[in-house]
């Protein structure tokens, strides 16, 4: 029933004491919740912040010009009473025989005992800077020397050489194993290859360093027959392999993502199924396929321990792909744990870890906000 109230409007019966089952109910526990997941995720923004701030106030002061060195000094008084051992006695001691083997000739000089000072200096200074400086953009890593050189072109080239050779490597495999999982596999065996392949992601990275080097770095030179057993082909298929998951699952996504009428169509129009794959389905996909590419990169890029243990280390600039090499990433981790704190070398390193983080951080924001929305866009149809 309804009835009229003194304004003249008509109440319903949820106005007359019935439950309105519209009205939001509080509980805690959702409250709670909301709070957790909010609180969760400003502390992770939070915390990339604080290690962007870290990284690149460690690797500021290389750029300073006027960093006075650290000074210890050290004085020796000859005059100090020496701390002695045993019963101490007012007898003179007896004179001590040396014993001698030759001729002994009288060429001793004596020289009187005096107070000495001496300075001990430590931590990088205005000349280490401009050296670092000077000699940032040359090929020579040299950093342990009476004159260091702290060239990283070398560097950026074997990280590039590095990361090119496992895009090759890892980017056909992973799209068109894809593919095949997307568009042709039957539901049993996709159950098989889509776990099976994720699976290779929880991977340790220095489980596939140590098969690169004890097991595909001999396999490799006996096909080829190079000289330098560890090089940049050896850790590119190693970087590879650690590439193909993330490829492989972003890819089979965006592949799955393409609405199920462009396949229908195409097979309307008389299309075969490996003709509606590759000129229908992939190229709709494209998009996504471009953003795990990306990620791949990012991905090889920033790899540490596959590139310490299978690359050989050596800071070359050639562009032969048999050849030893060292990357950015592989320069931090060997010598991170030898520098000396506040040092030149331990400044440059944090700007090296800068560099790597400013490119995986555009890398992936391409991937996500550029790439991954160009794909919405073409899947809907604007």
């Amino acid at each position: 029933m309804t009835k009229k109230t003194k304004k003249g409007k008509i109440s319903t019966q949820s106005e007359s004491g019935l439950i309105d089952i519209t009205r939001k109910k509080f509980r805690w526990s959702d409250y709670l919740a909301e709070k957790v997941i909010k609180g969760t995720a400003f502390l992770s923004i939070t915390i990339i912040v604080l290690i962007f701030v870290f990284v690149f106030r460690e690797s500021v002061p290389i750029f300073s010009t006027a960093k006075a060195p650290a000074q210890t000094e050290i004085h020796s008084d000859a005059n100090q009473q020496q701390e002695t051992y045993g019963e101490v006695t007012d007898q003179p001691a007896a004179p001590e025989v040396q014993e001698t083997y030759g001729e002994v000739t009288d060429s001793s000089e004596h020289a009187e005992t005096t107070d000495e000072s001496y300075t001990v200096s430590a931590g990088s200074g205005h000349d280490d800077n401009q050296t670092a400086l000077k000699t940032l953009l040359t090929k020579d890593w040299v950093p342990v020397s009476e004159k260091p050189r702290y060239g990283i072109l070398a560097l950026l080239v074997g990280t590039f050489k590095i990361t090119f050779i496992s895009i090759l490597f890892a980017a056909p495999l992973a799209i068109l194993a894809a593919l095949y999982t997307a568009s042709f596999a039957s539901r049993r065996v996709k159950e098989i290859i889509k776990p099976t392949i994720e699976l290779l992601a929880g991977f340790p990275s220095v489980v596939i360093g140590f098969f690169a080097l004890m097991v595909l770095a001999t396999f490799l030179q006996d096909v080829f027959h190079y000289d330098t057993r560890l090089n940049s082909f050896v850790g590119g298929i190693a970087m590879g392999i650690a590439a193909i998951p993330i490829i492989f699952t972003i890819t089979e996504d965006a592949l799955t993502a393409v609405p199920k009428s462009f396949y229908e169509a195409s097979l309307a129009l008389g299309a075969s199924k490996w003709q509606t794959a590759f000129f229908v389905i992939l190229p709709a996909a494209t998009p996504g396929i471009f953003a795990a590419v990306l990620l791949g990169i990012g991905r090889v890029f920033g790899e540490t321990m596959i590139a310490l243990m299978a690359t050989g280390n050596a800071a070359q600039m050639g562009l032969n792909p048999f050849e030893s090499v060292r990357t950015l990433a592989a320069t931090i981790g060997a010598e991170m744990a030898e520098v000396v704190f506040g040092d030149t070398h331990y400044n440059v390193l944090f700007l090296i870890g800068s560099l790597l983080f400013i490119f995986t951080f555009v890398i992936n924001a391409i991937a996500e906000f550029y790439v991954k929305g160009k794909l919405m866009k073409r899947i809907q149809g604007k």
